[in-house]
């Protein structure tokens, strides 16, 4: 899978991160520290997040490199998107397969003590430790990115892939640090009911992607050759 689709599955699952990792976001110290101050925080943050997601990557893309993954690639990609089309449309059935809500729940229980300290200090340092341990949260969309990444087929490819599917939540992730908590219900509540409508794209692009159509960047034209590689050809 190329690179780019990780941003995009970034950029376009943000509307997710609202939900599971927004709250985290807003609830970050917010003192009168001066404003500079308070932008490298929040930088720091999430460029901790992007290094998690990272090291995931490397093995993801360990995986991907000792278990000849290319001749499944096409398979996998369409299997995403029919689970994450599943859980859009039955969310009570399949919906923890994409949000890992019950074992982000369990989870997350060891790391209260530390995170009630961490959040309890202002300094760069530790909200830079509070995305560390936030890319290490469960999450259905990482989860998607994750299995991209696997299907690099290499160590670097797959690190690479979860650090620009970092930078394409980095955006929402970001504002929502800023002006998160000035957003009303009702706001917060459209946002929400966005989220199915981003699940949707996101199973659009990787569906299309498997089927190999020959539509350039979106769905192009994937060649498998007898030594198991693949080839890609944009078709224009």
């Amino acid at each position: 899978m190329e690179i780019w689709t990780a941003f995009v599955v970034g950029l376009a699952g943000s509307l997710h991160c609202i939900g599971m990792c927004g709250p985290i976001a807003i609830a970050l110290p917010f003192r009168d520290i001066g404003r500079l101050r308070l932008l490298l925080g929040r930088v720091a943050y999430n460029v901790g997040r992007i290094i998690t997601y990272s090291v995931l990557g490397l093995g993801a893309g360990l995986i991907g490199q000792t278990v000849n993954v290319s001749g499944y690639q096409q398979v996998l990609s369409i299997v995403l998107g029919a689970l994450i089309l599943l859980a859009v449309i039955l969310p009570s059935r399949f919906g923890a397969l994409i949000t890992g809500a019950k074992l982000h729940a369990r989870l997350f229980e060891p790391f209260k003590r530390l995170w009630a300290r961490l959040f309890g200090r202002d300094s760069v340092r530790a909200l830079f430790v509070v995305g560390l341990l936030n890319g290490f949260l469960p999450c259905g969309l990482v989860y998607v990115a994750l299995a991209g990444a696997v299907t690099t087929g290499s160590l670097y490819g797959g690190a690479v892939y979860m650090a620009v599917f970092g930078l394409g939540t980095f955006p929402v992730m970001f504002a929502m640090s800023l002006v998160g908590r000035l957003l009303g219900t009702g706001f917060k509540t459209k946002l929400h009911r966005l989220v199915p409508v981003g699940a949707v794209v996101l199973a659009a692009l990787f569906i299309l992607r498997g089927l190999s159509l020959g539509i350039p960047y979106v769905s192009p034209k994937i060649e498998q050759h007898q030594d198991g590689t693949t080839e890609v050809h944009q078709c224009h």
